[in-house]
């Protein structure tokens, strides 16, 4: 996600809307100023999670999502929040 995304409560807002809706993975903040979101669940679920995080948090602003749809892993059991070097 791009934008004013960091130091905004961009990463806890993922976890409450993946945990509603029932998708796992994680929320990071990149060096760049950018997070990246990785999410696993259903495709309407997906779609879900992308347009509540294209809104974001009050106090974000988005103004780019990059989609990448890849295979599940089905390595994660929960969603949450993740820090630069410790298996980004």
């Amino acid at each position: 996600m791009e934008g004013w995304v960091q130091g905004v409560g961009f990463r806890d807002f993922c976890v409450r809307c993946a945990d509603r809706l029932g998708v796992v993975g994680y929320a990071m903040n990149l060096s760049d100023g950018r997070v990246r979101v990785v999410a696993e669940g259903t495709r309407d679920r997906i779609d879900a999670l992308l347009r509540e995080l294209e809104r974001g948090p009050r106090l974000a602003r988005v103004d780019c999502a990059i989609v990448s749809w890849q295979p599940v892993s089905g390595k994660f059991t929960g969603f949450g929040v993740r820090y630069a070097g410790h298996g980004a």
